[in-house]
């Protein structure tokens, strides 16, 4: 699905937050990636969502090279991919509900599908109970599951988990995992981002290990070893 082939990030400072980086994901695979503060990782997801452009190297998308894309092309590019990061990101006056919706109104849904959709998604997360209540009436597991249905609810081929659970307590941390994991088995990519060994030692996945911008590590079905 996805391949890094040799590709590097130099700063204007000259520093390297990617040092020849060459990595495959396929298509339905489930990729913890972990590293230091600094080691490369939220840049090699800006990569992918096409937020960066590399200095060198490129980064295929189904072999189409994601950063030669027309910008119309680039738009229908990251509609594909689903995003969920540590600070939810949801619009504070809008409901669970809406901001769902919201997410299915920039891609061009209908109001029949986002009526159909959007409490199918909750219920999936676990808050059909919630739709109605505001980002600040939720707790911060709950606001993390609105952000999950709203990553997922345009039915994106990849989903980018960027430090979900690095403000949740265990109990949510481990929810949160186990939707994620729910997620792949019906089929679609994930990429996780995290610090938490227990979260990646739960779920024997494939564990890519960044040092200082290079892949140090890539293991099929890894722990958390730092």
């Amino acid at each position: 699905m996805i391949s890094f082939e040799k590709v590097s990030k130099i700063y204007s400072d000259s520093s390297a937050a990617l040092d020849e980086v060459s990595l495959t994901i396929r298509t339905k695979e489930f990729v913890s990636i972990v590293g230091h503060s600094g080691a490369g990782k939220t840049t090699l997801l800006k990569m992918i969502l096409a937020e960066e452009r590399p200095t060198s190297g490129n980064i295929l998308f189904e072999s189409t090279n994601i950063h030669k894309l027309k910008r119309h092309k680039l738009h229908e590019y990251r509609r594909k991919i689903g995003a969920i990061f540590q600070d939810f990101r949801l619009l504070s006056g809008k409901t669970a509900f809406e901001n769902i919706a919201f997410a299915m109104e920039m891609a061009g849904r209908s109001n029949k599908e986002i009526a159909a959709d959007v409490p199918y998604v909750l219920e999936m997360v676990d808050l059909g109970s919630k739709m109605w209540n505001f980002p600040h009436e939720l707790s911060g597991g709950e606001k993390q599951r609105v952000a999950i249905a709203r990553a997922i609810v345009n039915q994106p081929d990849l989903v980018i988990a960027d430090e979900p659970t690095g403000s949740l307590d265990p109990i949510n941390t481990y929810d949160i995992v186990q939707i994620l994991k729910k997620i792949n088995d019906l089929g679609t990519t994930v990429i996780l981002t995290t610090h938490n060994k227990g979260v990646i030692d739960s779920l024997g996945k494939r564990v890519i290990t960044m040092e200082k911008g290079k892949v140090i590590r890539d293991d099929p079905t890894g722990k958390y070893v730092l």
